[in-house]
């Protein structure tokens, strides 16, 4: 007989969603708490926004809650991941005869891989 554990999240005697990870189910009730605040705030204003519009609206913000707080200049956005650094090869000059514009440049060039030991 197997076992499995699983995860429900449930909101006002409904069950919303099911998840085999307490942290992702975690994850989706915190978003859902976001979405219920953002909505009790849109409530409060003078803004005509239709319900389900707003319900959508609130869940988009809740999802995408990183992205509207580095739009609010609330929080930093993190730098992108730098691409990896080539290896320093050699340069070597060429001589302004080997270049079209006949300037001189440096060129770099690959280094020979060494062999690995046996």
């Amino acid at each position: 007989m197997a076992v499995e554990s699983r995860f429900v999240v449930i909101r006002q005697g409904v069950e919303v969603e099911t998840f085999m990870d307490k942290k992702a189910a975690d994850e989706y009730d915190k978003m859902l708490d976001m979405a219920d605040s953002l909505a009790e705030m849109f409530e409060g204003t003078t803004l005509n926004i239709d319900e389900k519009v707003r319900e959508e609206l609130c869940i988009y913000l809740a999802k995408n809650r990183e992205e509207v707080l580095v739009a609010l200049q609330a929080k930093k956005a993190k730098p992108e991941t730098p691409a990896k650094k080539n290896v320093a090869a050699p340069a070597e000059k060429v001589k302004s005869s080997e270049l079209p514009l006949e300037t001189e440049a440096v060129v770099k060039v690959k280094a020979p891989r060494k062999a690995k030991a046996s």
